[in-house]
């Protein structure tokens, strides 16, 4: 795609604070400034970032916006855009415009249509584009995706995933945009909810493991969802979805932010031949075969988080294959937005069940743990549960689906069944 680069990298951080600042930490404590540097900041609220002292002592150029860097004259080998999830594909297809790669956090962006233009701008513009899902950049997970396209486990049947990350109500004031559908500043979708933002990372790793190719994806073809609310918001704090994809394989999500109690993230991956599972706490990825043999991949978490940013990085200075791109991205957007048309709205938790710990500004649903347990363990969706409180959502096809919203409106017009 292009010749590698000599000399440090010089890469532009778009946004500092959030997530944004552990990026940058990186970058300045792991990375030799023999292999990149840091050339620019955007970010119009960079001086309210705990890197600040770090920007200001080096001297280095900030901005409130991308296109700004590049017209004052400053040029970037790399652009990590760590904007809200509204501003990612805008400001990563104007960073490939000006010559840049890009690495951007997840998801990709809100919607397939946003998917389509990076994409497009991406192959105009003869740079790489990789998608900051750090499980998949992973020792762990690019050792058992080898082994799945290798055939060892037999035709993958169905995989399922759980977590549940409790959220204080600090985390919706945070900003504007959280817990929203569309950002009210820009009008811009978000579709905030756990599996476009906090869990996100799950879903698509599903969805990574049943793909075709190392750098592929499998992709969508029905979604049914269910999505609920404890707090005031206009989106949902809890997720529960069925994905069956083009090759018949059926992927089922579990996520809130609602519990009482946390889960942290599990999969169980059954094939024709083998089971393997993952479970946080006791230990790492585990399969095991209808022969008897076991085999150990350590867990997502062993290789360091940034691995990403490092791959991608050295991806500049020496060229290489891009293991999660917009290609492998873009299953998990089309599936939200499969979510989305698949309900008219977020149904409210009944009053009874929630509780309001105002000391602790949380709310939580205590029967939740259990109801998305063994949901996960029966593979059922809570309607399908018959769980008293449960809205079943509508069967979206996909088939050919290239813009969010299908329609607009209700369940955004979604061919349902």
């Amino acid at each position: 795609m292009t010749l590698a680069k000599e000399g440090p990298v010089r890469v532009l951080m778009v946004a500092i604070g959030g997530y944004g600042y552990y990026y940058l930490q990186t970058l300045l404590d792991q990375v030799p400034v023999e292999r990149a540097i840091l050339a620019g900041v955007v970010d119009p609220e960079a001086r309210a970032s705990r890197a600040w002292p770090w920007v200001e002592a080096r001297g280095v150029p900030v901005f409130d916006q991308v296109a700004d860097f590049y017209a004052a004259g400053h040029e970037a080998d790399l652009a990590v855009i760590v904007s809200p999830i509204q501003h990612h594909v805008s400001q990563s297809c104007t960073a490939l415009e000006h010559g840049s790669h890009v690495l951007c956090d997840k998801p990709l962006g809100a919607t397939v249509q946003e998917a389509a233009r990076l994409l497009s701008t991406r192959d105009r513009c003869a740079r790489f584009v990789m998608i900051g899902y750090q499980w998949s950049y992973s020792t762990a997970i690019q050792a058992l995706k080898r082994d799945i396209l290798a055939g060892l486990f037999g035709r993958p049947v169905r995989f399922s995933t759980l977590c549940c990350w409790p959220r204080h109500l600090s985390y919706y004031e945070r900003n504007q945009w959280a817990g929203r559908l569309k950002d009210p500043a820009t009008n811009r979708w978000v579709l905030d909810g756990p599996a476009n933002n906090a869990m996100a990372h799950f879903l698509h790793n599903l969805l990574y493991l049943g793909g075709p190719e190392i750098h592929l994806s499998a992709r969508p073809r029905t979604v049914r969802a269910e999505l609920y609310r404890a707090y005031p918001i206009e989106s949902c704090d809890t997720a529960a979805c069925r994905v069956n994809t083009d090759t018949g394989l059926e992927i089922l999500m579990y996520a809130s932010h609602v519990t009482e109690t946390a889960i942290d993230p599990r999969f169980t991956l059954e094939f024709e031949t083998a089971s393997v599972t993952f479970d946080a706490k006791a230990g790492g990825i585990i399969a095991r075969d209808t022969a008897g043999r076991v085999t150990q991949y350590g867990a997502p978490d062993d290789s360091p988080q940034f691995t990403k940013l490092f791959d991608a990085i050295g991806a500049v200075q020496s060229p290489a294959p891009v293991v999660c791109g917009p290609e492998a991205a873009m299953a998990q957007t089309l599936a939200v937005n499969g979510m989305h048309e698949s309900v008219s709205a977020p149904v409210s938790f009944p009053d009874a069940m929630v509780v309001r710990d105002d000391e602790a500004g949380r709310r939580y649903v205590p029967a939740l743990n259990e109801t998305l347990s063994q949901c996960y363990q029966r593979h059922l969706l809570p309607a399908e549960a018959d769980v008293s409180w449960a809205r079943a959502g509508l069967l979206v096809d996909l088939d050919g689906y290239d813009t969010f919203p299908r329609g607009g409106g209700g369940n955004a017009g979604g061919r349902s069944r």
